[in-house]
């Protein structure tokens, strides 16, 4: 093991390194868990340590001095990793598993009151679920688990057994960590939300209130459109009900199983609710129809334990000062890569989104929020977003195939779906939030007041029924401002070539300039 400590390397597991250098905290850990043939999702950056004096960053590596080398021990890596690379509750517990309680006895024993000796026993007991013959801490300074400078926190609950302030965002049965991004403090420091009240500020009452129901049935087709689906308007008009109820009632599995219900539509499946079978996404091969997975569903029978940690911190995190856009990625993102249901779990996954931000007051009720329209605008960075959870832990579930097709999973799986790091799904989702606050909904409201001043044009200059009207303001933004022949010769044979001359220049004037 020794080799370890001293060994230079250039690369590790395909990240070639920027110079020549020493592994350091999770990546050390994570080989020494390996040697005993457990694999595990690497952080998107890791620590070197090089012999040169010179402290700085890429895109996959934090480069260190060789002044800040851990000693040759694993609590040395271990202190280290927490202390610059935050906490990763997975590699962490994995490490627990591996070596058991005596380095953090160790710890204990040789530093009783030291800040990452007290975080090593309180992570020690949150995640292996086991007290240590310890005895309580009868003085010191309270500590914070989390580094607010490094990860995302919530509201702090003291632990008087460790004299550590617990401000994990989650509890021991699902809980997310986000690192402190510049691309995440910066859209936090915007004040997206109080940008969406300005927005309407002065604008007429009934032309938000058709704004919110046009934006409804844009939200919820464009919902199923992610899925490939493009239902009837009456199944969709009944997703974009549900979603315009939103943040009403409490997140429960029984509400939950409602949504299932109304997203579904007429045609059940055998099994509604939680599954009670193994689940994957991907495709059969075409030869011998054996499962070719992209993602592999928790198991079944630990989706009670999993939707329970996942409710139980959805309450903490709406309980606290956590801000709304990431904990509705954690709660929405968390949902869709346990993927309880057999179906309809990515129109779910979005219309958490919408709950959340509703109930933690980020958007009004009166206003909705078609963050669907905006994900499908970038369907491709979407769909790389979920993949990126998926790569890296597809390999940690061993699987056979089944008489039926479906995947039998063989081995514990839990723990990838309660820790993972969310940072890139939350800079993903607040660009999301920022194209629908800024691009979507002012384009949506400045459509339908040019509509408006069309619809008046032409009624004061024609008389048509309003479905004409409409049908004619449509076609006519359709073809950039012109009626094609076939479309007047079927549809508006009654309007003169004079008549039809002032109402398309009448169009581009309204839709077409600068207002």
């Amino acid at each position: 093991m020794s080799n370890y400590f001293s060994q230079q390397v250039t690369a590790f597991h395909g990240k070639p390194t920027p110079e020549p250098g020493f592994l350091a905290g999770y990546a050390l850990l994570a080989t020494i868990i390996e040697e005993n043939g457990v694999n595990v999702p690497l952080p998107d950056r890791l620590a070197i340590v090089t012999e040169k004096h010179q402290r700085y960053n890429t895109e996959q590596w934090q480069v260190f001095t060789i002044r800040h080398k851990p000693d040759s021990d694993l609590t040395s890596h271990l202190t280290f990793a927490i202390k610059y690379e935050g906490i990763d509750l997975y590699i962490l517990k994995k490490f627990f598993a591996h070596t058991g309680k005596e380095p953090v006895l160790h710890m204990i024993k040789k530093e009783p009151t030291s800040q990452y000796s007290r975080r090593v026993w309180f992570l020690y007991e949150w995640l292996m679920d086991e007290v240590l013959d310890i005895p309580d801490l009868k003085t010191g300074t309270y500590v914070e688990i989390v580094n607010p400078k490094l990860q995302f926190t919530s509201s702090s609950i003291n632990s008087t057994r460790h004299r550590i302030k617990n401000n994990l965002p989650g509890t021991p049965a699902f809980c997310p960590m986000i690192n402190k991004t510049d691309k995440i403090e910066s859209f936090i420091a915007k004040n997206l939300s109080g940008s969406i009240e300005k927005g309407l500020d002065g604008r007429d009452k009934d032309l938000i209130k058709r704004t919110a129901a046009f934006l409804l049935l844009k939200d919820s087709k464009a919902s199923f459109a992610i899925e490939g689906e493009y239902p009837p308007n009456l199944r969709a008009r009944n997703w974009g009900k549900a979603i315009g109820q939103s943040g009403k009632k409490q997140l429960t599995i029984e509400e939950l199983e409602r949504l299932q219900d109304v997203v579904i539509g007429t045609k059940k499946l055998k099994n509604m609710g939680l599954r009670t079978q193994e689940g994957f996404i991907g495709e059969h091969d075409r030869d011998t129809f054996s499962p070719l997975p992209d993602h592999i569903s928790a198991k079944s029978k630990d989706l009670p334990s999993l939707m329970k940690g996942l409710l139980d911190t959805n309450i903490l995190l709406q309980d606290s000062s956590y801000d709304p856009v990431l904990a509705a990625a954690t709660i929405a993102f968390g949902f869709v890569f346990i993927h309880p249901f057999s179906d309809g779990n990515g129109r779910i996954h979005r219309y958490l989104i919408h709950h959340i931000l509703t109930r933690m007051g980020y958007t009004k009720r009166g206003m909705i929020f078609p963050v669907s329209a905006a994900i499908l605008n970038r369907i491709d960075e979407y769909q790389s977003i979920l993949a990126s959870y998926s790569s890296q832990r597809i390999e940690l579930v061993e699987w056979e195939p089944t008489a039926d097709h479906n995947v039998r999973i063989l081995n514990d799986t839990i723990d990838i779906y309660r820790y993972f790091d969310l940072t890139k799904q939350v800079e993903f989702l607040y660009e999301c939030v920022e194209e629908t606050i800024e691009k979507i909904i002012p384009a949506e409201l400045d459509y339908l007041e040019k509509y408006d001043r069309m619809t008046k044009y032409i009624n004061n200059y024609l008389s048509l029924p309003d479905t004409k009207v409409d049908l004619l303001i449509k076609l006519l933004n359709q073809n950039k401002g012109r009626l094609s022949k076939n479309k007047r010769q079927n549809e508006f044979d009654e309007i003169t070539d004079e008549e039809l001359s002032a109402i398309e220049e009448s169009f581009q004037s309204i839709f077409e300039k600068k207002q």
